[in-house]
């Protein structure tokens, strides 16, 4: 068995193309623009990117680019002064404040400052609220990437039985309840999980969200599992996400790329969370 390869990239082209369309359909609605706001605060060099190409796809989709950037020093007033601003800026719809932060500042406090129609990224405590109440609001983008790659694949959920490795409050956490609202059994497990293996190989769907290179081998995966890759990590050799791709391909009956797979897919979540934040606001 050679695994289908899930393509992330021709998707969110797709979906971006849907959004250029929604954004005319609204300005034409409501006479007024759709602005994204991102909050970049030091020069780490890879959030420098990630903004970049942000912002360009934004800006490729209709949507106006309203950027902030301060320096490594701001202090938390200075954050949140800007964040605040933007909050009470009607040409703002949806505000996007890069992380990682320096680590003089309190992320979570700061993230809590923006409205939640506003949370484009989804990690106020408000969104994360509504998401677990199952109440209309702004879902993380890579999970709700993630969400799309299966439904765009045919994946049935209901029933299914899904695995995901990794507990953080921005992808394995929210993705876990996205896959229970869609009738799917889900287990969240983690890099500390004793017998990972054990665990994972009952997956029918296996999603590695870890952080850690390589996590996912072929002893974790049994034959013709769907399995989706979120974690990237750069290499002497390139990009490898938490799932060893070549060992995985002779197990899995499909599974997405590092690079190619879930990246993309979160800045198109990123534009049509954005979208959505106007039509709420409006």
């Amino acid at each position: 068995m050679v695994a289908q390869i899930i393509d992330g990239k021709a998707l969110a082209a797709r979906l971006r193309d849907q959004v250029r369309t929604e954004v005319e359909h609204f300005k034409r609605s409501t006479g007024r623009p759709i602005g994204l706001a991102t909050v970049l605060v030091g020069d780490d060099p890879a959030s420098e990117v990630y903004v970049n190409s942000k912002r360009k796809l934004s800006r490729e989709t209709g949507i106006q680019d309203h950027h902030r950037r301060l320096p490594a020093n701001a202090t938390q007033e200075q954050v949140a002064q800007t964040l605040d601003e933007l909050a009470n800026d009607p040409a703002v719809s949806g505000i996007l404040l890069q992380l990682p932060l320096p680590a003089h500042l309190d992320a979570k406090a700061l993230i809590d400052r923006i409205p939640w129609n506003k949370d484009v990224d989804g990690l106020t405590t408000t969104s994360a609220g509504r998401l677990a109440r199952n109440i209309e609001g702004l879902i993380p983008c890579t999970p709700a990437g993630v969400m799309s790659l299966l439904e765009d694949e045919g994946v049935q959920l209901q029933g299914a039985h899904a695995v995901v490795v990794g507990r953080s409050d921005l992808v394995g956490k929210p993705l876990a309840q996205l896959l229970l609202q869609k009738n799917a059994t889900v287990t969240i497990a983690h890099s500390k999980t004793k017998d990972l293996a054990a665990t994972t190989h009952q997956a029918q769907i296996l999603i590695a969200a870890a952080g850690v290179p390589h996590l996912i081998g072929a002893e974790h995966i049994a034959p013709g599992t769907v399995v989706i890759d979120v974690g990237i990590h750069r290499t002497p050799e390139g990009l490898i996400g938490d799932v060893d791709f070549n060992a995985a391909q002779g197990k899995a009956s499909r599974i997405t790329p590092v690079p190619g797979g879930v990246g993309p897919m979160t800045i198109a979540e990123l534009l049509r969370n954005t979208l959505k934040a106007a039509w709420l606001q409006s």
